[in-house]
């Protein structure tokens, strides 16, 4: 059974850049045709998808925010990492990796990590 754990700090300041790590068990994030993505969800609003990093080590982006987003991979460590900069309290959020199909069929979950943008 895959386990997905989000992991980074819980309070970034406006501007700087949000860093979350995602640390995959039971399962390799290399695996033919899984798709590993992050999705927040806002206070008071529905799921965003922001991107994935596919078991090819391809990248897509949600185009609202693919200015801003970058993700990467270690396969040494089973782990992929969200990079968000310039965040603005409009970024607060609890933030998600899962593995799924593509952008929409997320079959695991993380329990996800309140992230909030303060001063």
């Amino acid at each position: 059974q895959v386990q997905l754990q989000e992991s980074g700090p819980g309070l970034v300041k406006p501007s700087q850049t949000l860093s979350l790590t995602c640390i995959v068990s039971g399962g390799s994030i290399t695996t033919n045709y899984y798709y590993w993505s992050w999705i927040c969800q806002s206070p008071g609003k529905g799921l965003e998808w922001i991107g994935y990093s596919a078991y090819s080590g391809s990248t897509n982006y949600s185009p609202s925010l693919k200015s801003r987003t970058s993700i990467s991979r270690d396969t040494s460590k089973n782990q992929f990492t969200l990079q968000l900069s310039s965040v603005s309290p409009e970024d607060t959020a609890v933030y998600y990796c899962t593995r799924g199909f593509g952008t929409t069929a997320h079959s695991d979950w993380g329990k996800g990590t309140l992230v909030t943008v303060s001063s």
